[in-house]
């Protein structure tokens, strides 16, 4: 029982004051004094408002309901940090460990009643005060709210709104603070391409109005520091590391709110048979789950789902470059003492701390870690240490996020499978190296395929270029099988016929089962469909055996895509025919990573690229360095040439403007899991194998014609629904 009192202990104390964020930025100043109204409340209006078409209203409620719920969790916050530190809401002595002469077996019962009746009395007055009666009440946001919010939903319809009033610079900032969270949403991103292109919104109203703060001093310190500016960096870095703490102090007490542990205790509600103290100790454990959480959370980027690696540790070593840089070694041994708090086998940081104190000469007693950097690890520990029980004693689950967690501290039955858990290792983190040239020609089965470049002589990694895998005839069957499908109206899926990536090119782009079934009713010629299946397959074959030998790869997707230049729209193209990405990650310039995650096609493992042709201007791939500026290799498009390469962040590519002409190339991508081969492949084989007879096959219609506004959601706001009805389709082109 006493450790259940130690973890209900945890749940008690106080957080270290923080400065708090300021209010929202892009949102009007609230009346002094005047208490945040309900969020749903203001919510529901708004889009009630924005369905009717009435745009200014729409914009002012939306506006309201974000502030509103910012204020709101300001207020819960303060409260409940004021509250933790008063004296009469604190535990005894008793529950503290300390030896009492009076106290008997169960003397602590009334005292932690005591001390909990208080902390709920403190934070209902404390609400009250700041939100006046009733307040209580209204800190208690619901799930689907909560859940908008943290998806950024109001920021889609007020993009739409400030549209129709004519507020550009503003729609931009919206749908830009949106489309960073929802780095899926196809329509946003179209969107965001047509605001770029007119010509009345301003470039620096791409900006996104909810980032917290401490990231853009992250990013800023760390560019200042890579361009050896560490003067003006060391300012900027720990600003971030003070945001990343104070942020993680704000999520940590966020963590007590009610609508936190509502969805959890619903889902063990039914079938629960524990009593009082179980039910304690499951509201406990969940709550310190969330605390442990926060670290991910402080350290994943708006619309990633993956945190920056060791997030804490790595801004206290870029903290220590800096202060090295700038010669102020007192600050510099701090850090690093710091760093050895979490990694006290950490090498670099051990002979940094040697050095300073060759420097120095003798060890400072005043010089220690940052007493910031202990409260937090302490802190942390004495959390790891509850869940770490309660998962060896009551069967819970808890997943460290955390690599530096001491291994003493985890319990000898529980050590063997963490460990077994952190070294499993998929494939896709280590691909197989490629075998070397010599046993690539002995198993290469093709006649007059020569080796062009390989990985060294393109300045990179896992790529090469071969050429001969085309004859002349064969190039100019399947440009004629492009031709054909282009005038027959196909166009696989795209949205019309300028470039998804440039508006000064037109796209064409031909599966293999819509060339079947074109030739299965004659539009194009049943040869270069079968050719088009024939040469996928010699494609896959040749980067199975040059890349992975002893692993078999399949088709994932097959594409025969080209690119013509528009007429007089050539003269001074700033942009790319396809912009520089990687294919089963997501590129980011900014840090040099690459994360593996959705929109991206994460399956994909290799890549390749089939030319036709080289009749046209420009239209080069080329690879470049993470940061998508420095060009490591190009390569010209040539009849029978195949530009193969893993598809990971290792290999950045873009497409140089196709100028003049018609770029033709066969993409294809191939995967390692069987479970994402291309399926249209083996259809279109057996389509083609049939006998040819007519079949009435109708297509899927393409929806290309409709740009619908975003409707409100039906989630728990029915209200909106039975008072509205049905949302209007208000939405007109940008």
């Amino acid at each position: 029982m006493f450790r259940l009192l130690r973890l209900l202990l945890l749940l008690l104390l106080p957080p270290p004051g923080s400065p708090e964020p300021s209010e929202p930025p892009g949102l009007a100043p609230r009346s002094p004094g005047a208490p945040p109204q309900a969020p749903d409340l203001l919510y529901a209006d708004g889009l009630r408002a924005y369905a009717a078409g009435a745009w200014a209203p729409a914009v002012a409620l939306l506006r309201e309901a974000l502030r509103s719920y910012a204020a709101l969790g300001r207020v819960r916050r303060d409260c409940g940090a004021s509250c933790a530190a008063e004296p009469d809401a604190a535990l005894p002595a008793q529950l503290l460990g300390a030896p009492q002469p009076d106290s008997g077996p169960r003397a602590w019962e009334p005292l932690l009643l005591r001390a909990a009746l208080r902390r709920a009395e403190c934070l209902t007055h404390c609400a009250e005060r700041r939100l006046g009666p009733g307040g209580a009440a209204r800190l208690r946001v619901g799930n689907a709210l909560r859940d908008a919010f943290r998806r950024r939903e109001p920021y889609n319809y007020l993009q739409r709104a400030y549209y129709q009033l004519k507020k550009l610079d503003q729609a931009a900032a919206a749908a830009h603070t949106f489309f960073v969270a929802n780095p899926t949403h196809l329509q946003m991103r179209e969107d965001m391409a047509k605001y770029r292109r007119m010509s009345r919104v301003r470039p620096q109203s791409f900006r996104d109005l909810e980032t917290p703060l401490y990231w853009v001093a992250y990013d800023t310190g760390l560019e200042l520091l890579g361009h050896q500016q560490a003067g003006l960096a060391l300012p900027r870095l720990e600003e971030a590391l003070q945001g990343s703490l104070a942020q993680m102090e704000h999520c940590r007490a966020d963590c007590e709110g009610s609508e936190e542990q509502q969805g959890a205790e619903e889902e063990e509600e039914e079938g629960s048979q524990g009593g009082l103290y179980e039910a304690i100790a499951g509201h406990w454990i969940r709550v310190l789950q969330c605390r442990q959480r926060c670290v991910t959370d402080i350290a994943t980027r708006p619309g990633r789902s993956f945190p920056v690696p060791d997030f804490l540790p790595d801004q206290l070593r870029r903290l220590h470059e800096a202060c090295a840089q700038v010669g102020n070694l007192s600050q510099a041994m701090e850090n690093v003492l710091s760093v050895l708090l979490f990694y006290p086998e950490d090498e670099a940081a051990k002979k940094a701390l040697n050095r300073y104190q060759a420097q120095f000469g003798e060890p400072r007693p005043n010089l220690g870690p940052r007493e910031d950097i202990q409260h937090f690890i302490l802190l942390s520990l004495g959390e790891k240490r509850q869940l770490y029980y309660a998962m060896e004693h009551l069967g819970t689950s808890f997943k460290d996020p955390d690599s530096w967690t001491p291994t003493a501290l985890i319990p000898e039955a529980l050590r063997e499978k963490l460990r077994e858990d952190q070294e499993k290792r998929p494939w896709d983190h280590e691909p197989p190296q490629p075998k070397p040239l010599t046993y690539w020609k002995d198993v290469l089965l093709l006649e007059g395929v020569t080796l062009t470049q390989d990985a060294q002589q393109l300045n990179g990694s896992e790529r090469a270029v071969l050429d001969g895998l085309l004859t002349p005839a064969e190039c100019g069957m399947l440009l004629q099988l492009a031709k054909d499908a282009a005038a027959a109206g196909a166009r696989s899926g795209y949205r019309g016929r300028r470039s998804p990536h440039s508006t000064h090119e037109h796209f064409e782009g031909l599966t293999v089962l819509k060339a079947a079934q074109l030739a299965r009713a004659g539009t194009v010629g049943r040869p270069g469909a079968k050719l088009l299946l024939e040469v996928s397959e010699r494609v896959r074959t040749l980067t199975q055996a040059y890349f992975s030998p002893e692993r078999p790869l399949h088709l994932s997707f097959t594409h025969l895509v080209c690119r013509s230049a528009i007429e007089g729209e050539q003269e001074q193209r700033m942009d790319l025919s396809h912009p520089v990405h990687a294919d089963n990650c997501v590129l980011d310039p900014d840090t040099g990573e690459c994360w593996r995650e959705p929109p991206a096609y994460t399956y994909r493992d290799y890549s390749g690229l089939l030319y036709l042709n080289d009749d046209f201007q420009g239209g080069d791939l080329f690879f470049t360095q993470p940061n998508a500026l420095t060009v490591t290799a190009q390569v010209r498009p040539r009849c029978g040439r195949l530009v193969a390469f893993s598809s990971g962040g290792e290999n950045p590519h873009g497409v140089w403007a196709v100028t003049r002409g018609r770029r033709c190339a066969l993409a294809l991508w191939h995967t390692w899991a069987p479970e994402h081969r291309e399926q249209e492949w083996t259809e279109a084989k057996e389509l083609l194998q049939e006998p040819e007879e007519e079949e009435e096959e109708e297509e899927a219609e393409e929806m290309l014609d409709r740009d619908p506004s975003p409707e409100p959601p039906s989630h728990k706001l029915q209200r909106v629904q039975d008072k509205a009805g049905k949302p209007l389709r208000v939405r007109e082109e940008l």
